[in-house]
């Protein structure tokens, strides 16, 4: 054949094909690897369970505290945009944050279009400045908050409405309790005493029952006519549900998420478990809180009734997310346990000062 003869193709050699395919596998992984990878959208507030956590309460900023209560605003935005290359630390709410994401993950791979999953709003009262050493602390640790709320020193209460709240947590009670009086779930949370592992891929709640999820009308009886008066009004009235707490709502939700797994047949594996844990008595006085719950269509995987006796040792061995209760010396018990509670400031026990110590997280801003 002449230099200037076109050559004919040559036919690929047996093969080939088998040989070219696991090379161009590879490269698409390599450049895979390369581009971003999206994040799934953010659900529309009024579809999702919507779940607002303070700064304070989702990362501890114990110094940036101390500067502002000693060198005030400016000084301690200062301080921030100094410091907004390095992440937070977790706060008491981060282990619970982490798990609502994990629920979310397999609510996606199941429901792929579904928003009925849970929304994580950050609202805080810090300067926008100090935003983004917050964005800079999510994106560090992974996480998928997208809707922050940064008020520059006034309260973010009146915003909790407009985001559809199903839940606000912080570490300042002020706040709380103005979100209690606007009927909006609320609690305190307070960190552990000590460090306890806690699931990474079953988000767990626990609940107190007086006053958290029911109204507190029992332990009213209780505080003006003892024990005794309890037993009678409680047997007498075993068939009236209890009138709703503050945060019937929140296991309402969740018990609405729990059932999208149900349906697909996975009640064992469901990756939400709920817990009623109270100092009610099984015999006299707790058929009518599992009526009750039934009586509005809900219930919670367990019901541990305690008859009176200290809570944080069965905390230690559920190791909840977070456990929820109005009563700050079960609060100090789960604490000393290592269980990261919080108190729900309603009802008559908030009416009675109390001198247990309860080591307090900082307050939010």
């Amino acid at each position: 054949m002449d230099a200037g003869e076109p050559r004919e193709p040559r036919e690929p050699g047996p093969g080939a094909e088998t040989a070219a395919a696991p090379r161009w596998e590879e490269a698409k992984t390599f450049y895979d690897n390369l581009t971003p990878k999206k994040k799934p959208k953010s659900p529309k507030p009024e579809n999702a369970v919507t779940i607002a956590v303070s700064s304070r309460a989702l990362f501890r900023m114990d110094e940036e505290q101390r500067i502002y209560m000693e060198q005030g605003v400016e000084e301690y935005v200062r301080y921030q945009l100094e410091h907004e290359n390095e992440p937070f630390s977790p706060g008491p709410a981060f282990p619970f944050v982490k798990a609502l994401e994990a629920v979310n993950r397999r609510l996606r791979e199941l429901y792929p279009d579904s928003e009925d999953i849970f929304d994580i709003v950050l609202v805080t009262n810090n300067h926008a400045q100090v935003g983004v050493r917050l964005i800079n602390s999510i994106n560090h640790y992974d996480l998928f908050i997208e809707r922050f709320c940064m008020t520059g020193g006034n309260s973010p209460i009146c915003y909790l409405k407009a985001y559809h709240t199903n839940l606000y947590l912080s570490a300042d009670a002020e706040k709380v309790q103005e979100a209690i009086d606007e009927g909006i779930a609320a609690a305190t949370i307070f960190s552990p005493s000590r460090d306890m592992a806690v699931s990474q891929s079953q988000l767990r709640v626990a609940f107190d029952g007086d006053a958290v999820l029911f109204s507190d009308e029992s332990e009213r009886i209780v505080k003006a006519h003892g024990l005794d008066r309890f037993f009678e009004h409680e047997k007498a009235h075993e068939n009236k549900p209890l009138a709703q707490g503050p945060l019937k709502g929140f296991l309402e939700a969740l018990g609405r998420l729990q059932k999208k797994f149900y349906s697909k047949g996975l009640r064992l594996e469901c990756p939400i478990r709920t817990y009623l844990v109270t100092a009610r008595s099984a015999a006299s006085s707790g058929a009518r809180a599992l009526k009750t719950l039934r009586s509005w269509g809900l219930e919670t995987d367990e019901a541990l009734f305690l008859a009176g006796a200290p809570k944080g040792p069965m905390l230690e061995k559920i190791r909840p997310h977070i456990f929820f209760d109005d009563q700050m010396f079960h609060v100090a018990g789960a604490q000393e346990m290592g269980t990261v509670a919080a108190h729900v400031p309603y009802g008559v026990a908030q009416t009675v000062r109390r001198s247990v110590p309860v080591k307090q997280a900082p307050a939010a801003q």
